[in-house]
């Protein structure tokens, strides 16, 4: 039986994110972000969140244990929040402590539907380092 997708959110620190993204590295999960991209671009004091979306079962890879992939809030050291995607095991979410208000869980939703994605913010972190113009003759 596929247990029940959680409608909650979850903070969650730098910390715990990373440890996080490495469990789905270690199950080969395929909605991760490298451990050593969140080190070098998440803001180290910054509090992180995760939405459970979808159950996440690969029956083409039946030892591939069940997921939730989640949707994160990634705040990265611009200060801006950036949206990204998780495969967390089940057992692994609902350890994480519930802390947020029913308030807090809906202004967190919200901010994710207006977010750039991970991708977005990099490729524009990336066009924001190139020159703006050539330089003229």
């Amino acid at each position: 039986m596929t247990p029940t997708l959680p409608h909650t959110v979850r903070a969650v620190d730098t910390d715990q994110l990373l440890d996080l993204t490495q469990e789905a590295a270690t199950h080969g999960f395929s909605q991760r972000l490298s451990v050593d991209w969140l080190r070098e671009h998440l803001a180290a004091e910054a509090t992180h969140y995760l939405f459970p979306t979808l159950v996440q079962r690969l029956t083409h890879r039946p030892e591939m244990p069940l997921q939730w992939r989640c949707q994160q809030l990634l705040t990265v050291r611009t200060g801006e929040q950036i949206w990204g995607l998780l495969d967390v095991l089940p057992g692994t979410f609902d350890k994480l402590p519930e802390t947020l208000d029913a308030a807090s869980k809906k202004d967190i939703v919200s901010r994710i539907g207006r977010a750039v994605t991970v991708r977005e913010w990099a490729e524009r972190m990336v066009a924001d380092a190139a020159p703006e113009e050539l330089p003229r003759d």
